[in-house]
């Protein structure tokens, strides 16, 4: 006749159920130490003005729409939808406006008062417009701290209000009359001074000029991005009464 054995002390009903009480504590532990982490976390920049809708998709792959106050972290990709406007300003005292059906990544963002050497912004614009004020960082220290990249081309900032604008492939609803724009990067220089660089290629584009490059070549005119017949106008209502930058 066969014996069935003694159950273990692990197998019993009681230790079972004392064993996954355990594990439960553990995991609300560990999730509330992740929150309290996110939450202790410091934002680079703030939605400051919209019209629209804004989302973000985070560096864990977490999707979000946001809202004014809302933060922004390095490794964010923000998104904006059609007829959507958002404002950003940063802790340096920078900010972006994006235009409608613009996607944007902030691969790095580093700003400490007492450290200057170690200031570093460098906004993926991966499609759509964007108008850019600088703040301190690429004032105080390493001039080209500062830095936005397209497909095409890499923009340096010298302290100054500019347009830029990557077609990849059209820069349709973005801006007004975008859709006549050739593929590739586009930059409007309103104040002070921006560089566009491809390679070992450096070309500035100053007050007053337009740089245009389709990854092979750059082109600076005098006038506006499209020779005057685009529209990058911000609007001045809707939220963004008083966004900086905005002519």
């Amino acid at each position: 006749m066969t014996m069935s054995s003694a159950p273990s002390g692990l197998d019993s009903p009681p230790a079972l159920r004392c064993a996954r009480m355990v594990i439960a504590a553990f995991a609300f532990i560990m999730a509330n130490l992740s929150s309290t982490a996110a939450l202790a976390a410091v934002a680079s920049g703030e939605v400051m003005h919209l019209s629209g809708t804004l989302s973000v998709v985070r560096a864990d792959g977490g999707m979000f729409v946001l809202g004014q106050k809302s933060g922004v972290f390095p490794g964010d990709v923000l998104l904006t939808q059609k007829d959507s406007y958002a404002q950003i300003n940063f802790t340096d005292g920078s900010s972006m406006t994006m235009r409608p059906l613009t996607q944007i990544k902030l691969d790095a963002y580093s700003y400490l008062p007492e450290k200057p050497a170690e200031d570093n912004a460098f906004f993926r614009l991966l499609k759509g417009g964007m108008r850019t004020v600088t703040g301190l960082i690429g004032k105080r220290g390493n001039q080209d701290a500062y830095r936005i990249g397209t497909t095409t081309a890499t923009i340096g900032i010298r302290g100054s209000i500019g347009d830029t604008m990557a077609c990849a492939p059209s820069c349709d609803g973005v801006v007004k009359g975008g859709e006549t724009l050739d593929p590739g990067t586009h930059h409007e220089t309103i104040t002070g001074v921006y560089t566009m660089q491809i390679g070992d290629k450096l070309t500035v584009i100053e007050e007053g000029h337009s740089g245009f490059s389709n990854g092979l070549d750059i082109k600076v005119t005098l006038g506006s991005i499209g020779g005057g017949k685009v529209d990058l106008h911000l609007p001045t209502g809707g939220g963004l009464k008083g966004a900086a930058g905005c002519k």
